[in-house]
This record gives structure tokens, sequence and C-alpha cells, in this order.
């Protein structure tokens, strides 16, 4: 693979689903394949009506918007994917409106608020850490078992698993057993998703982004997308942030590539598909966070987090 593999446009009238769309990387993508021309269904727990456990102000209905905003269409379903009733729902629904999916992002978490790091197993509150692996397993297993059907029905389908770390930074450990559980998983769902595809022409992959400057993250240093560099100061690594919209990109560039398959099963970052296809995050950088860390933060090297933007 060589560099700025321009993918194209997604076929006419791509259907896609972003399971988990309700803010940062979901939202994101879901607008990106929007704006290449998709009719994305978003989902999630948090709506105009009500919030999920996560309490934040994002809306799947806003998510549509932008969707739609983007150029595409955009069609907010509420729906908790442990439910499997609902689920179903949601994927019978896309079969009697279209007949066909086409994309499948599986990005349900909403687990931040329960990670205890720097605690032993036996020390963490079970109860939390049993509903992260709810969260982060369950709730990607369940939409598989109901959306692969409709999505092996024409060849060339996608599968995304999206995670927190690639597979290699995925083996240092990440101070909390669960949380480690649950960041591992989806590129272990990927690797099996490849298998049991690979006959019908589909294609699964494990994406993650950077370090995404993801609205909560904003919060929590107190800044916007349009001052984030004030954030360095006080966390140097911020430097090597991202955009939701990189993922965004990235995503939309793998569902445009008529040869997606030769990423089967593997485990990549947004970093890496930028270098492959060519695009770049939404300030015009194209940072490498996991090649920055390996380098300089953990290879002990001289670098900067510009050097890697």
């Amino acid at each position: 693979m060589t560099a700025s593999e321009t993918a194209g446009p997604l076929p006419a009238e791509s259907i896609a689903l972003v399971a988990g769309a309700t803010r940062g990387a979901g939202r994101a993508m879901a607008v990106e394949l929007g704006a290449a021309g998709a009719v994305v269904y978003v989902t999630g727990r948090s709506t105009r009506a009500r919030r999920s456990e996560v309490d934040r102000p994002e809306t799947i209905e806003e998510t549509a918007e932008l969707v739609t905003a983007a150029g595409g269409t955009g069609i907010a379903v509420p729906t908790d994917h442990l439910e499997p009733e609902q689920v179903r729902a949601l994927v019978e629904r896309i079969d009697r409106d279209h007949g066909r999916l086409d994309i499948l992002v599986n990005d349900v978490w909403g687990g931040d608020h329960l990670i205890e790091f720097g605690t032993k197993v036996w020390e963490v509150d079970l109860e939390k850490g049993l509903r992260m692996l709810r969260l982060s397993v369950d709730t990607h297993v369940i939409t598989s078992h109901f959306a692969l059907p409709l999505l092996i029905r024409r060849p060339g389908g996608l599968v995304v698993e999206i995670t927190d770390g690639t597979e290699e930074f995925n083996r240092t450990y990440r101070e909390n057993l669960f949380f480690d559980l649950a960041k591992y998983a989806p590129i272990r769902m990927a690797f099996g998703l490849s298998q049991e595809l690979k006959e019908y022409g589909g294609t699964a992959v494990c994406l993650t982004p950077g370090f995404l400057r993801s609205e909560a993250m904003l919060d929590h240093f107190g800044v916007t997308e349009a001052t984030w560099r004030d954030a360095v100061e006080k966390s140097p690594h911020f430097a090597i942030s991202e955009s939701p919209v990189f993922i965004g990109r990235g995503v939309a560039a793998l569902a445009a590539d008529p040869d997606r398959a030769r990423w089967n099963g593997r485990s990549v970052s947004s970093g890496e598909l930028a270098e492959v296809y060519g695009f770049d995050d939404a300030d015009g950088s194209r940072p490498d966070c996991f090649a920055y860390f390996k380098d300089v933060v953990f290879g002990g090297g001289a670098g900067t987090a510009d050097d890697y933007r």
C-alpha cells in the first residue's frame, strides 16, 4: 500500500448504521459517511427527550441533522444496544426501508464514567466493571447478531469495530482489568468477524482514533475545538490529539475503497489510514498519535508531538 490512495466516492445510496453515534467519534463517522452521500441510521440512548447514564447534552437527533446538513440522509433511531428486541426492531426497520445494509459501524461504548484506574480486579466495584463489559462487548455482539444477516445479503459489506488503541498499543496494560478487556475485545471481534464474513465478500476492520478531542475531553481540559491548544501546557501529549473528523474521514475512506478487503481482520488507527488514503484532519494536519507514543513516549525519543502532525 502506498500513500495517498484516494478511495473515491461511496456507491450510490449506500446504507449505513452507526451504532453509538450520539457524540464524539460516532457522530463524526456518521457525518462523514453522510458527506459521502450515505443514508445513515444513527443510534444511541441520549435523545432530546431523555439522557443516558452518560448524562451529556448531545443527542442522536442532532447527529442526524448534521448528517443531512452534510449532504446525506440522517435518520435517528433511539436504541439501547443491550436490548435485543430494540436492535431487532432497528434492523427490521432498515430492511423495510431499504432492503439492505452496506456499512455497520459498532461504536457503542458509554463506559468512561465507570473506570477506576489503578485498581486491582478485587478492588474494583464489580457492578461497574461488569457494566463496562456489557457496554463494550455485549452491545457489539448483539448488534452484529441482528445486523449481519442484512449486511451479507449483498457482497461487499463493511463492518467497523471501534476501540481505543491499536492491537500493539493494547498490549500495554490499561490499569483496570475490565477496561483493558473492554478495549481489546473489539480487536478480537473484528478478527473473528473477518473470518465469518469472508465467504460472503464482507470485510471487518477494527479502527481506533488517536488522542481524541471529543466533547467530553474538551470539557475536561476547559477548552473548545477552536482553543484546544491552550490545554497543551497542562498536558503536553495533548498536542498530538485529533478532532473526531479525522476518524470520520477514515471510515468514509474505508467504505469507499473497492479494495477494502485488504484490511480484513486488521487493527488500524486513523493515522495509519490517513497515510494510505491521503486525508487530513479538519485543521489540515495529519496526526499520527500511536507513532508518537511508540517513538517518543515509550521509546524515549527526543521528538515532540508536532513532529508527528
